[in-house]
């Protein structure tokens, strides 16, 4: 049986991206943004987008949909960044975080009943949420460990990497730099593995036993244009320093396609039917939000591929 897996907060679906070629299966997704959806239903027409993730707990309870191996998503990073003013759990985005949490307890729940081992919990935000004034990430620990209470850091905030066993699930998490895994771009992440399944330590997947990934990986070149981290926004104004390069000839903006590849997406995969028109009339503004909103395709696969290992599937 194929690994299958839910996706909330799906955007354009680099974890489908990333696991799809590793065997895994898609058992829906949950993506309420208009574009976005749009390239769900462009590329894979036959997983239902179940839209509204705050509903979905209730579905799973009710056996209205499937309770899946794996539980991926990157709630709204937008509280937790700079960008966002760092509203943290006071902004409704950041509530969906906490939200994220009661669809994982759903569906360990139904797991439990039907005699299949707890779920695999894959989060991914902005480090700002490692930093955030209301201690938004001791929240999601403490919920996703099972305690009664938020859980503190030891220092002014959360480290980089560190790891949870709590009574419910054993939580592992790590930043992740896009550049070290072949991409052309500065992009810090934040990545939780938990899972309350005997005989899984998330730590294996997250952490290396070999030594830090800091290195350039093998046969990348030594001369290296790294783009900024990509956002949301660019693409949409003078302003957006992002959307342009400097090059000897004078400065350009970067194209949708630069932005695809420094996220790890193929060319022109943002590129689809919009509003009646054909998608060589795709606008580029919603295709740079899109882009700047997903996750790093290779990260993704890196742990997709070590999830698989630590639970003895071939890869």
């Amino acid at each position: 049986m194929p690994i299958t897996y839910g996706s909330v907060c799906s955007g354009i679906e680099a974890a489908t991206l990333a696991w799809k070629p590793l065997g895994m299966r898609a058992t829906w997704f949950a993506e309420i943004e208009a574009f976005p959806s749009a390239v769900l239903a462009h590329h894979y027409p036959n997983t239902p987008n179940l839209g509204d993730m705050t509903k979905l707990g209730a579905q799973v309870l009710a056996g209205e949909i499937a309770a899946p191996d794996i539980l991926v998503g990157g709630t709204p990073c937008q509280a937790f960044s700079v960008a966002g003013m760092r509203e943290g759990l006071t902004d409704p985005r950041g509530t969906l975080t906490i939200k994220y949490v009661e669809l994982a307890d759903a569906v360990d729940y139904v797991r439990a009943g039907q005699r299949k081992p707890p779920c695999i919990i894959v989060w991914e935000n902005v480090p700002g949420v490692l930093s955030d004034k209301g201690n938004a990430f001791g929240c999601f620990l403490g919920a996703l460990a099972g305690e009664n209470c938020e859980l503190q850091p030891s220092g002014k905030k959360w480290p980089d990497a560190g790891c949870v066993y709590g009574p419910k699930r054993t939580i592992a998490w790590r930043v992740l730099d896009a550049q070290y895994f072949g991409l052309a771009q500065r992009r810090h992440r934040v990545f939780v593995v938990a899972s309350a399944r005997d005989e899984f330590d998330p730590t294996e997947v997250l952490f290396e036993r070999e030594g830090p990934r800091r290195d350039r990986p093998p046969g990348w070149p030594e001369k290296l244009a790294v783009h900024p981290t990509l956002t949301a926004q660019g693409g949409g104004s003078l302003d957006d320093r992002e959307a342009y390069v400097l090059e000897p000839e004078g400065v350009r903006r970067t194209s949708v396609i630069e932005w695809e590849r420094c996220q790890g997406f193929p060319d022109d995969y943002t590129r689809i039917p919009w509003y009646g028109k054909p998608s060589s009339e795709c606008p580029d503004g919603p295709r740079y939000r899109a882009i700047g909103n997903s996750k790093a395709v290779p990260i993704a696969e890196w742990i997709g591929i070590r999830i698989m290992s630590s639970l003895s599937y071939p890869s």
